[in-house]
């Protein structure tokens, strides 16, 4: 049995097979002389071998190392995500917000509140327009601390260009703000303005989104609010040409002032 000068595939039992690694010249001297002698010229019999044979082979190949082994069973008990420090679920909420584009401001006390609050309209607020507040406690808590805002609707499309709100739970997980609009807000103050601000206490923070929507069932039962918003970061879109925009469907700036739970408060 002769085998192929380039692999070891079977060719034809034949004595001695053809060298094809000479120039055209002798190669068609010798390739005639082999035929008068009686030999097949054979220069390369690997090429010979169909696409046919080689799939077969791959198929034998894998049929004898056995079956694939099996993949692992998942667990389905186990968490997605990592377990978040509950020591530090304020500082895990904080970087969550802040790596999807929101300012986070921590006060202490009403008075570093107050001069927070004051710092960004001063570098915020475009002139001309107002910052709007609705609620009856956030307006309390506001002229206590000496910092201005519209208690009114007066001219609100026009001069709307930041509104504050309060919030109903925090996400510490996603970075999210779960706002609902069953307060003096409503749903455009949170919506409409450029700038949206919202004042919430480290006891709202809560691990993951199904622990605020337990909050927020144990809060208003069956009287749920109309609508939940869950706000992750500044409005933002790229459905045109993959180009990101902000405040295309919303505010384009989102801020945060968590205010200590002991912190002094209106009465």
């Amino acid at each position: 049995m002769v085998t192929c000068r380039l692999c070891t595939c079977p060719a034809s039992p034949k004595p001695k097979l053809y060298n094809a690694c000479v120039s055209s010249s002798e190669s068609y001297a010798t390739e005639k002389a082999s035929r008068k002698a009686g030999l097949f010229y054979v220069p390369y019999l690997c090429l010979m071998v169909s696409s046919r044979d080689k799939m077969l082979g791959r198929i034998r190949t894998a049929l004898a190392s056995g079956p694939a082994p099996l993949p692992p069973a998942p667990d389905w008990a186990a968490s997605v995500h990592p377990s978040l420090p509950v020591a530090d679920i304020a500082v895990a909420f904080a970087e969550s917000f802040r790596r999807i584009g929101g300012e986070f401001f921590y006060c202490e006390d009403a008075v570093q509140l107050g001069q927070a609050l004051r710092a960004w309209l001063a570098e915020r607020l475009p002139a001309g327009q107002q910052f709007y507040v609705w609620e009856p406690l956030l307006q309390a808590l506001l002229a206590m601390v000496d910092v201005p805002f519209q208690a009114t609707e007066t001219d609100f499309r026009a001069q709307a260009a930041a509104g504050l709100t309060s919030c109903e739970a925090l996400v510490a997980r996603t970075g999210s703000i779960i706002v609902a609009p069953a307060t003096a807000s409503g749903r455009r103050l949170s919506i409409y303005p450029d700038q949206h601000l919202v004042l919430a206490r480290p006891s709202q923070i809560v691990a993951e989104i199904g622990d605020a929507l337990r909050v927020m069932q144990a809060r208003y039962g069956t009287q749920l609010p109309s609508m939940l918003s869950l706000t992750t970061g500044p409005s933002r879109t790229a459905d045109i040409e993959k180009t990101l925009v902000l405040g295309a469907h919303g505010p384009r700036r989102l801020s945060l002032f968590l205010l200590e739970d002991d912190a002094e408060t209106p009465a």
